[in-house]
């Protein structure tokens, strides 16, 4: 499926940053995708976080341009197998890092090409940050949305060069890749469904973020199913309850992906509870969630 050039060179990991002698391609791709959890995480509950192996997959890492930029991606798909349905894998404030790797070996054991593209990769490394709070204010605060939209652009079209069907194309995020799947939902042509988990609905607008999903609600081309926590402090069901509102509004005048868009909240569930490293792990409603999410994006045309 992939050729010898899926990890081509890398001169410039982040700008004015490259690799020198010795340095290979593999070593600039794990500074750029991340090894294992990023210190910032905190407790990380070993004993629980899933590994699925890798047996009868092909797993890796590759690059691929955007406006002269290498971004980094993680993939994972069935090994041998083309004109594969294609689901991208949002990550959360840490980044690409083992969780996020072990979702994408999830999706490729049910058939997916899984792609998990590292969209802070011009900020910095989430990997290298032990407080979250300067991981947020020196990294994640400086990402724009209009550039994750074009990354994710550039993931689809990867994607549809190593195997990969662009007329069943999925996404699928975490936190703060829950919010940019409902806006990927909202601006790309290629994406048939969306999974977006415990992601922000509403927000301050700047000049970086100055729309959040109630704000594009009208305007969804894609049907999403909202995974959510009822015990989540940072989001209240109030904001689900006005994203509900403006969906059935715009589903009213004729959009029918507002209209198909749906939502399941798992009541004793906290923020997080699909991250099976934290101690925020819910295995009943992670479980469940996932369960959704195939089905979902099976009943929307992606598999």
């Amino acid at each position: 499926m992939l050729n010898q050039d899926q990890t081509r060179d890398f001169d410039a990991l982040l700008p004015g940053q490259s690799t020198v002698n010795g340095a290979s391609r593999r070593t600039a791709l794990k500074m750029a995708l991340g090894v294992g959890y990023a210190a910032a995480i905190g407790p990380i509950m070993a004993q629980t976080a899933i590994k699925t192996s890798s047996e009868g997959l092909t797993t890796g890492e590759a690059f691929y341009d955007v406006e002269g930029f290498s971004v980094p991606v993680f993939f994972a798909a069935p090994h041998g197998k083309k004109n594969l349905p294609v689901v991208l894998v949002i990550h959360e404030i840490f980044g690409v890092h083992e969780y996020i790797a072990d979702t994408c070996r999830r999706f490729a054991k049910a058939g997916y090409l899984a792609v998990a593209p590292e969209l802070f990769a011009r900020q910095g490394d989430p990997g290298s940050y032990g407080e979250m709070a300067r991981l947020i204010d020196e990294v994640v605060s400086k990402v724009s949305d209009a550039q994750v939209m074009k990354d994710l652009d550039g993931a689809v079209a990867w994607a549809g060069a190593n195997g990969g069907n662009l007329k069943k194309v999925g996404i699928t995020g975490f936190c703060w890749g829950g919010r940019i799947t409902w806006l990927y939902s909202e601006q790309s042509k290629n994406v048939k469904a969306g999974v977006a988990w415990y992601g922000r609905l509403v927000g301050t607008s700047t000049a970086l973020t100055p729309k959040h999903p109630l704000d594009l609600a009208a305007d969804l081309k894609a049907p999403v199913l909202g995974l959510y926590g009822g015990e989540d402090d940072g989001i209240p069901l109030t904001t689900l309850n006005q994203m509900k509102d403006a969906l059935a509004e715009a589903g009213a005048k004729g959009n029918a992906a507002a209209k198909a868009s749906e939502f399941m909240v798992y009541q004793d569930a906290p923020h997080a509870f699909h991250a099976d490293y934290r101690p925020s792990y819910r295995k009943d409603a992670a479980e469940d969630g996932f369960k959704r999410a195939l089905a979902w994006l099976k009943d929307h045309g992606v598999s």
